[in-house]
């Protein structure tokens, strides 16, 4: 039992949401901890119910799993208080003493700049400008707030006192690997690395504790904002294709692009996948719609999936089949990768 991380691969909206939620439902952690900030939105169906989070972990829906924040991210005060709420999980939920506090004087500074916020695509929500604050050693911190006191703690001795007692925990990075600081799409990318080691980073433990990387990589590629788009389709072929989709966070217009292997195999090294999990499988496939189990899925289907495999090397483990969690082919067991 250890560290299970589960990470983006293209440029963010991937899916890790329904994975993360998911894998939580599936293999009840003792814990699940959300890296990144909260210009990232993970979106879960289950039940009939759709939440669109960017802050609290996806796998909240597992009812049982403690649920944190990391040291290392950024949030919004009025993002997190929000989602405490609407979610009813303040009985189970802690945020780092030195997690960083994005304000609205972050948003107002981030918005004023017209080089991000037109030529770059930023989301707005002022990530860009704490982090900067941070480096400057003028961030406040989530210790400061007197409304996140209930909620306050130090992740990384909770984190690692749990994984030394043998119990597992998920961490749930945001956004995707090509969007990372130093190894994206420079400068279209954002203010952070978006690697699973940066994500360890982020909570505070060492890689030695690492058991499982998933890398998450949806059907398809989708990007918001600017910056190179290998193969991206016009917005007409995008319709026909099913796959035009809108920003959680922002509700821009995704831009659309198939799926490409050359990108996802460098996500793959440079994140040292043990395994990838494929999300909206359905949309290339009609016929899998909701399929569960790996031998009930159409032969092209799977076929599509061995040429994954094949040509990234690595293993696909998890396969979404459809808008809810629970529409999820999971094949960890024969691969030997259950906790």
């Amino acid at each position: 039992m250890a560290l299970h991380i589960i990470v983006g691969g293209f440029f963010g909206d991937e899916g890790k949401g329904h994975i993360a939620g998911f894998l939580a439902l599936r293999y009840r952690p003792w814990g699940i901890v959300r890296t990144g900030a909260t210009n990232a939105g993970h979106t879960v169906v289950y039940g009939g119910v759709k939440w669109k989070l960017r802050a609290v972990p996806s796998g909240f829906i597992s009812r049982g799993a403690r649920l944190f924040i990391a040291r290392g991210a950024l949030v919004s005060l009025r993002v997190v208080l929000g989602e405490i709420e609407a979610l009813g999980v303040g009985g189970r939920f802690w945020i780092d003493e030195a997690t960083g506090i994005v304000t609205e004087e972050h948003v107002e500074r981030e918005r004023s700049d017209s080089y991000l916020m037109a030529t770059i695509g930023s989301t707005g929500t002022g990530i860009g400008a704490a982090m900067v604050d941070r480096v400057m050693r003028r961030l406040r911190l989530a210790r400061e707030f007197p409304e996140l006191k209930p909620f306050i703690t130090d992740t990384q001795s909770k984190l690692l006192d749990a994984v030394e007692s043998n119990y597992t925990v998920h961490v749930e990075a945001s956004q995707g690997y090509w969007l990372s600081l130093y190894h994206g799409t420079y400068p279209f990318v954002t203010s952070r690395d978006t690697t699973a080691a940066a994500a360890l980073s982020e909570i505070g433990l060492g890689p030695r504790h690492v058991d499982r990387i998933t890398v998450v990589f949806k059907a398809y590629v989708t990007r918001v904002g600017g910056g190179p788009l290998p193969g991206e389709m016009g917005f007409d072929e995008a319709v026909k294709a099913g796959w035009v989709e809108y920003g959680t966070v922002t509700g821009r217009p995704r831009r659309v692009a198939p799926f490409n292997f050359e990108l996802a195999r460098r996500a793959v090294m440079a994140n040292s996948a043990t395994d990838v999990a494929l999300t909206k499988i359905d949309k290339l496939f009609p016929s899998a719609s909701c399929v569960r189990e790996w031998s009930k899925l159409p032969g092209e289907a799977k076929k599509w999936v061995e040429s994954v495999e094949d040509r990234l090397g690595v293993a696909v483990s998890l396969i979404g089949t459809g808008e809810d969690v629970e529409c999820t082919v999971d094949r960890s067991r024969e691969l030997g990768l259950e906790p």
